[in-house]
């Protein structure tokens, strides 16, 4: 489970997200919706440790992995991303080999054994429905896959060190309907094994695939949650006026 309590990010000073409080239940999908630049990917930013790699960056607040806090469990950001994976709004793979781009984050986290690494890397690509595809030529440029091919390599990528937390920022956005649909399928299909957090813009695809949603909203040039809880309950019975004109598309 991953939580957090009044988590604030700040850039040079400038406050971009106040006091968000939420809980991700472990193995559900949470769904973090609202308008560009209210500061969801800042907070998957913040949760994965991205924010110390940003300059000017800052965070405040609490941010907890099973109970404790999540500097005392992992006190390298590394050890962290083993835990808590990452797929990025567009496709992001290595360039170089399909196997060199699964048996790269397995070897920097000391996994060297041949056999141990095809099997990991055949487990994880069936996983996410490429073996069939790729089994062939896993010493082609992992470049020459189409882009929905790539971004399911890289969430195979991401799954290899056998994280508890996948953090997804739009991850279906610059893929065409069909692979975007084929990306959506399989992480539904996650639901249960990883705790899954997912920034979309799709209002769709979050009422389809989140068993919880938080709507994030921009107030005083400031993002903060203003509604949190089942995704059913929020897409229905919202008496929020901001949130129920937004989910219902008359706002944002």
């Amino acid at each position: 489970m991953i939580t957090t309590e009044n988590l604030s990010v700040s850039y040079n000073g400038k406050m971009v997200l106040r006091n968000v409080t939420i809980t991700a239940r472990p193995g559900s999908i949470l769904g973090l919706v609202g308008p560009s630049g209210c500061g969801k990917s800042s907070f998957l930013a913040a949760l994965n440790r991205l924010t110390e790699i940003i300059s000017g960056a800052s965070v405040s607040g609490r941010i907890q992995f099973d109970g404790q806090d999540i500097g005392t469990v992992f006190p390298s950001s590394v050890e962290l991303r083993r835990h808590i994976g990452m797929i990025f709004q567009k496709p992001n793979p290595f360039a170089m080999s399909i196997r060199r781009n699964l048996e790269l984050p397995l070897r920097e986290h000391g996994i060297r054994d041949r056999g141990q690494l095809k099997q990991i890397c055949e487990s994880v690509l069936r996983d996410v429905g490429l073996w069939d595809e790729v089994s062939t030529r896993l010493d082609q440029s992992a470049l020459e896959l189409s882009g929905g091919q790539q971004q399911r390599l890289c969430i195979a990528r991401a799954i290899a060190l056998k994280p508890q937390v996948l953090l997804m920022d739009e991850p279906c956005s610059s893929l065409d309907p069909l692979s975007a649909e084929r990306v959506e399928q399989l992480i539904s299909s996650m639901r249960g094994q990883y705790t899954i957090l997912i920034v979309t813009h799709n209002l769709a695809q979050a009422r389809r695939l989140s068993d919880q949603v938080a709507v994030f909203w921009t107030q005083d040039g400031v993002g903060r949650i203003v509604e949190q809880g089942e995704t059913e309950a929020v897409f229905k019975e919202s008496t929020n006026p901001i949130v129920a004109s937004y989910l219902s598309g008359r706002r944002g």
